[in-house]
C-alpha cells in the first residue's frame, strides 16, 4: 500500500500476497514424551517465525509426526520431491541424533534409540528431497541437535544432483548448530525474530531477496557477543548460491517496493533521483508528508518553460544563486512537471493544478536529469547516456573513459532526431566540476549554440538536414553578485564563470535577487498552514522569516517546520531570542531544534553525533546497520547505547528534516538534506549544542 507521500509501497516480504511458485514446507516434531519443559512450545514459537517471515510463501506443514512412517507419507502425499516453481523453502527442526556411521538423525517419538535405521529418519533423505526438486531455487533450514554433522554426508549425496542443477539452481542448506552441540528451540526463534526485525529496520537493505551469506551475517550482528555467535552462529552446509547472489527463497522483510514517479530517462543509475526530485520541488521537510509546499518563483518557473518549449530547441540555461536559495528546487520542479509518468499520478494532480499554466514545461520536454554530487566526470557523462537509454561503450586499457563516453555522446546527439534536454544539478558538490565542464560539458556547445535563421531555398523542404539540437540545464553555486565594488567569492564564481565561458551564449537566472523575498514568505506561508492550523498568524509569522533568512529557502523550510508546530507563529517570530537564532541561519535553527528533541527522549548530543556521522559519510550517504552507530561513536566521544533505538528516535523526530535519503550498494543510506547543511555539520569548531534553553 502507499505511505502517506504516496510514493513507496512497503511490501516486505509478510505483505504480500501469497505466490504459488514459491514454497515453504516445515517439518517439525515436538511431542517427545521425555521433552524438557518449554520445549513444544519453543518449537512452535520457531514456526510461528518462520512462518511470518515467508508469509508470501504457499505454506505446508507436516501433520503430527509420531513415527518413521509419518514424515515418509509426507513427503510422498506432499510430492515434496517433485515440486516445482521458482523457490522452494524447507526447515526442519526438532531433536537429531549422531549416529556411529556419521549418519545424522531425526529423533520421532517412536523412535528406538538402539534401532536408528528403523525408526528414525535420516536426516539427509528429508533435505535431498528438496535439493533434487524440479524448484529452480532451493534453502534448507535445519535446525535439529547436531545439525551441523550433516555436512559430510550430503556434501557426498550432493554429487548425485545432475550437475546442470548444481550449476544452473541456488541449492543452499544451513544448520543451527555445530555436529556436537544440541539444539536450543528458544534460542533460535528469538535470534531469528530479532534478525527478521532488524532487516525490516536498520539494515536498510533495498534488494527485494536476500543472498544467504547476508542472512548469515545479520543473523550474527543480532547474536551481538562473541560468545554467543561461537555457540549460535549458522553453518553452512551447502554453498550454492555464493556470498554475493540474492535468492527468491530469502524474502527481504524490509523490502521497499519505490514506485516510479518518474520514467527511467529521468532517473539516476548509481544513486537513484526520485526522492531527491520529488523532495526538492515539494519542499517538502519530512519524508512522509504528501503536501506540495513549492510556492512563488512564478518568472523563473516561466523562465525555465519558455526554455523547454518546441520552439526553443537548442540553448544553455544556468540556474545559480547562493547556497540554500532554492536552485535545485527550481530545477526539479521542471523535471518533475514535465515526467509523463509523475502527470498522470493522481496524488501529485495538485502540483499541475495549482500551477499557472505558462509555468508548467511541456510534457517530455526533459530527457535526462543527472546529479553531480559527490560524482566524478566519468560518472557524470556514464549516467547522461544512461538516461539517454544508451550502454556506455568499453574503453581501451589505454583509453580514457571520459573521453570515450563523450565522444560516444556527442555522436548520439549528431544522429538523433528531435531536441534532448538535459539536467546537470549539483555542480558545485562534484568531484571534479571543472573536468566535467572542460571534458564532459564544453564539448556541446556545437549542439546548444543558436543557429541563424537560414535564408529560404526554393523547393527545400522546411526542416531537411536539421543539424542535432540540444538544451542545456545547469544549477551551480555562486556568490552574489559584485555589490558597490565588492569582489566576489573566486572560490564560488569560478564555477559559474567556467560555465559562462564555455558556453558565451548561454542564459544566467539567480535564485536569489530580491524579488524572491516573496517566494520565500509564500513558501513558508504554505508550510506553518501546511496542516491546516494557524491561517490566522501564518502570513505576519511568514513575512517576518522573509526578512530573517533571505534569500536562504533551506532557512526557511527549517523555519517554517518549526513554526508549523508552534501553538502561535506570529507570537513565536517576535521573541527576540528566537529571532536571534534566526539570524544564526542553519546554525541557530539547528541548535534550537538539537535542545527540543531531547524532550522526545534523544539526548541532544547523542543526535549531533548521528547527524555529524552521516555529515562526513562518503558517496550517497551512510548505511544504518552497524555502521551510523560505528560512525557516531567518536562524535559522541564514546560508545553509542542502544543505537538502533536511538536512530530509530532520530528518524522519527523534527530532526528528521535535517535528512536526506538515497540507496546505494543495495543499502538504505542517509545523508544531510542539503550541503550547507553538511559543512555546518563537518565544522568541528562550531558550538551547536552552546545554547542551555530552547527559545
Amino acid at each position: 500500500m502507499p505511505n502517506s507521500a504516496g510514493e513507496i509501497e512497503r511490501t516486505g516480504a509478510n505483505e504480500a500476497e501469497v505466490d504459488g511458485q514459491r514454497t515453504l514446507f516445515t517439518v517439525a516434531v515436538r511431542d517427545y514424551p521425555d521433552s524438557e519443559e518449554g520445549f513444544a512450545e519453543g518449537i512452535d514459537d520457531q514456526l510461528s517465525v518462520v512462518r511470518e517471515w515467508w508469509s508470501p510463501f504457499r505454506h505446508i506443514a507436516a501433520p503430527e509426526l509420531q513415527s518413521r512412517h509419518d514424515v515418509e507419507r509426507f513427503l510422498e502425499q506432499e510430492n515434496v520431491r517433485e515440486t516445482t516453481g521458482e523457490a522452494l523453502v524447507l526447515f526442519v527442526t526438532g531433536h537429531g541424533m549422531a549416529g556411529k556411521s556419521q549418519s545424522h538423525f531425526l529423533q520421532l517419538p517412536q523412535t528406538d534409540e538402539l534401532r536408528k535405521l528403523a525408526t528414525a529418519v535420516r536426516t539427509s533423505d528429508i533435505v535431498t528431497a528438496a535439493l533434487d526438486s524440479h524448484a529452480e531455487n532451493v534453502l534448507v533450514i535445519v535446525n535439529t541437535c547436531y545439525a551441523g554433522g550433516l555436512q559430510s554426508e550430503l556434501a557426498a549425496l550432493y554429487k548425485e544432483i545432475q550437475k546442470s542443477r548444481r550449476t544452473k539452481c541456488k541449492l543452499d542448506v544451513l544448520a543451527t548448530c555445530e555436529h556436537d552441540a544440541p539444539v536450543q528451540v528458544l534460542r533460535f526463534s528469538t535470534v531469528l525474530r530479532g534478525v527478521w526485525n532488524r532487516l525490516r529496520t536498520n539494515a536498510g537493505i533495498t534488494t527485494p531477496h536476500l543472498s544467504v551469506a547476508t542472512l548469515m551475517a545479520e543473523f550474527e550482528n543480532e547474536l551481538r557477543t562473541d560468545a554467543a555467535k561461537a555457540k549460535h552462529r549458522l553453518h553452512r552446509v551447502i554453498d550454492g548460491s555464493g556470498q554475493t547472489r540474492t535468492t527468491p527463497c530469502i524474502p527481504n522483510p524490509g523490502f521497499r517496493l519505490v514506485r516510479e514517479l518518474v520514467g527511467i530517462p529521468r532517473q539516476q543509475v548509481a544513486t537513484p533521483a526520485d526522492d531527491y526530485w520529488l523532495d526538492r520541488a515539494t519542499g517538502r521537510a519530512q519524508e512522509h508528508d504528501s503536501g506540495w509546499y513549492f510556492r512563488g518563483r512564478e518568472r523563473l518557473n516561466r523562465r525555465l518553460a519558455a526554455f523547454l518549449q518546441p520552439s526553443q530547441a537548442r540553448g544553455v540555461l544556468l540556474v545559480t544563486g547562493v547556497a540554500g536559495s532554492g536552485k535545485s528546487a527550481v530545477l526539479a520542479r521542471a523535471v518533475t512537471l514535465s515526467d509523463p509518468l509523475f502527470r498522470e499520478n493522481p496524488l501529485y494532480k495538485a502540483a499541475l493544478d495549482q500551477a499557472e499554466p505558462d509555468t508548467v514545461p511541456p510534457e517530455g520536454s526533459v530527457t535526462t536529469a543527472v546529479l553531480a554530487r559527490h560524482r566524478m566526470a566519468a560518472d557524470v557523462v556514464a549516467d547522461i547516456l544512461h538516461g539517454l537509454q544508451l550502454t556506455p561503450e568499453s574503453p581501451g586499457s589505454a583509453q580514457d573513459a571520459v573521453a570515450v563516453w563523450s565522444a560516444q555522446l556527442g555522436h548520439h546527439l549528431r544522429t538523433v532526431q528531435g531536441p534532448v534536454t538535459i539536467v546537470v544539478d549539483g555542480m558545485d558538490e562534484a568531484l571534479e566540476p571543472h573536468r566535467i565542464i572542460d571534458d564532459v560539458l564544453a564539448p556541446l556547445s556545437a549542439f546548444c549554440t543558436p543557429l541563424p535563421a537560414a535564408p529560404a531555398v526554393p523547393g527545400q523542404r522546411r526542416g531537411a538536414h536539421q543539424p542535432a539540437a540540444l538544451r542545456l540545464l545547469v544549477g551551480v553555486r555562486s556568490s552574489m553578485p559584485v555589490i558597490q565594488g565588492a569582489a566576489p567569492a573566486e572560490e564560488e564564481h569560478g564555477l559559474l564563470d567556467a560555465l559562462c565561458s564555455a558556453f558565451p551564449t548561454a542564459v544566467v537566472e539567480r535564485t536569489d535577487d530580491p524579488l524572491s523575498g516573496d517566494d520565500i514568505v509564500a513558501y513558508v506561508h504554505a508550510l506553518i498552514c501546511g496542516d491546516g492550523r494557524h491561517r490566522n498568524t501564518a502570513l505576519e509569522a511568514a513575512q517576518e522569516v522573509s526578512k530573517l533568512v533571505w534569500p536562504s529557502f533551506l532557512d526557511a523550510r527549517l523555519a517554517g517546520e518549526q513554526l508549523r508546530s508552534s501553538d502561535d507563529p506570529a507570537a513565536v517570530v517576535k521573541e527576540p531570542q528566537w529571532r536571534r537564532m534566526l539570524q544564526d541561519g542553519t546554525t541557530g535553527l539547528l541548535q534550537r531544534d538539537l535542545i527540543l528533541v531531547a524532550d522526545e527522549g534523544l539526548p541532544s548530543d547523542v543526535a549531533l553525533a548521528l547527524l555529524r556521522a552521516s555529515a562526513y559519510a562518503l558517496g550517497a550517504g551512510v548505511p544504518w546497520s552497524t555502521i551510523w552507530p560505528t560512525m557516531a561513536g567518536p562524535f559522541l566521544g564514546r560508545p553509542l547505547e542502544n543505537p538502533d533505538e536511538m536512530i530509530e528516535k532520530l528518524l522519527r523526530s523534527r530532526l528528521n528534516g535535517y535528512l536526506a535519503h538515497d540507496h546505494e550498494d543495495e543499502r538504505r543510506v542517509y545523508r544531510p538534506a542539503h550541503e550547507r547543511l553538511a559543512e555546518k555539520l563537518r565544522d568541528m569548531n562550531l558550538d551547536l549544542l552552546g545554547r542551555k534553553e530552547p527559545v
